[in-house]
């Protein structure tokens, strides 16, 4: 599948394991702090439609995560330092979405960009970006058109 965000003019390609683990990655963190917003669905149903999955799927994969407990959390590895960013990037919006992100959020964040050798120190610079930016922010994935490849 290749991904683009028009706007910026950035083209990834992504296999469809990734993009399920970049939808599954982002359903393991809207379980961390036990609690799903309207505002929280409303953006991963977004993320879901990117990624070409039906609503369907996204709705019931939603509304299970908290109790299913066959999803281990085990975090995504992405072929690309970008698409593992761009992950990191929408996950750290998500959760500061509701104006606090839980420790736990924060966490399997961390983890999520040190398993993908993304440095501590771009990290925070990007957390503290979002943080800065919230309330004027636009989400990255909403630039994303999704074409799954022949």
């Amino acid at each position: 599948m290749v991904v683009r965000a028009p706007r910026k003019g950035i083209c990834m390609q992504m296999t469809i394991q990734e993009g399920s683990n970049y939808f599954r990655g982002l359903l393991l963190l809207v379980r961390k702090d036990q609690r799903i917003t309207e505002e929280e669905v409303a953006l991963l149903m977004r993320v879901g439609k990117s990624l070409g999955f039906a609503k369907d799927f996204c709705e019931t994969a939603i509304s299970d995560i908290l109790d299913n407990k066959y999803i281990l959390d085990k975090p995504p590895i992405f072929s690309q330092q970008e698409i593992a960013k761009k992950f990191i990037t929408d996950g750290l919006i998500i959760a500061q979405y509701d104006h606090e992100m839980h420790v736990n959020e924060e966490r399997w964040l961390r983890l999520i960009a040190n398993e993908n050798n993304i440095s501590r120190e771009w990290f925070f610079q990007e957390k503290e970006r979002i943080e800065r930016a919230h309330e004027n922010n636009e989400l990255i994935f909403n630039d994303l058109v999704v074409e799954y490849l022949k």
